[in-house]
């Protein structure tokens, strides 16, 4: 294990340094981002969802700011494996060498979870909100005029929540692997956690029953599907804490064999 007895000022100190890489990525992606931001901004304002309705700017500046919203959203997505490179890093040196190799490797599916919460979002859950907002306009006899700039706003809003939501079977695996979370704690609480993810999904869901349950299963599924990925991390901890244990075991008979082979003759 690497020594983690750092003084508060070099834990700061290396706050900063992981900040510092950080925003360099995130000033790289943001120059790539702005290239990329044209094409995405045409998808959204034709794809299913914002076609239903007529996007409008109220102010002069406003496509400048989508711009740099949607440059920013973009730089956030491509730099995400980075920031949790980086995350990882900090903690590494608290880790023993079996497991930081073992977390190491969940990046890429921490990754691949966080696109797929943003693709949710927006393939599944953005349709069927838009669906519901346009009905319930219709039913109130209101046209709606709905401003470009508030759409983005809300869409990306919606989309970021859900990537880093989805994180939480790769939360709970990590903690399991590393013996901090018992799944049999996930199952005591599992009635807490479903409400806590009811109320998630009610600040990030429009104010209906179906849109919210529709938000609100997923969710459920999700830390059902936590709840075995950490039985799958725990039972590997206490495998790995068995041969530990094991080779200290081992090596503190070595250690005694030899003080007593290399005990001198007194005659």
């Amino acid at each position: 294990m690497a020594d983690k007895d750092l003084t508060i000022i070099e834990h700061i100190d290396e706050v900063r340094k992981r900040l510092m890489v950080i925003v360099v990525f995130f000033i790289v992606g943001a120059i790539g981002s702005f290239f990329l931001a044209k094409p995405l901004i045409n998808f959204i304002q034709f794809d299913t969802p914002a076609e239903q309705v007529t996007l409008n700017a109220f102010n002069v500046v406003d496509p400048v700011v989508i711009y740099l919203k949607v440059i920013v959203f973009l730089a956030i997505v491509i730099i995400s494996p980075v920031i949790m490179y980086q995350f990882w890093a900090f903690i590494s040196p608290g880790l023993r060498d079996l497991e930081r190799r073992v977390t190491l490797s969940y990046i890429p599916f921490a990754f691949l979870l966080f696109l797929a919460g943003i693709s949710f979002s927006y393939f599944i859950l953005l349709p069927y909100v838009m669906k519901f907002m346009i009905n319930l306009s219709g039913q109130l006899n209101i046209e709606q005029t709905i401003g470009i700039n508030e759409y983005f706003s809300f869409l990306f809003s919606l989309l970021l929540p859900f990537g880093f939501v989805f994180q939480l079977p790769i939360v709970i695996l990590f903690l399991s692997r590393l013996g901090v979370l018992q799944p049999k704690v996930l199952v005591k609480i599992r009635k807490v956690a479903y409400f806590v993810l009811f109320v998630i999904a009610a600040f990030i869901t429009p104010p209906d029953i179906v849109s919210h349950l529709f938000t609100s299963v997923p969710l459920f599924i999700l830390y059902e599907i936590s709840i075995v990925i950490s039985r799958l991390g725990y039972r590997k901890f206490e495998k790995s804490e068995r041969l530990r244990q094991m080779e200290e075991v081992k090596a503190e008979q070595q250690r005694q064999i030899d003080e007593v082979m290399n005990k001198p003759d007194d005659n």
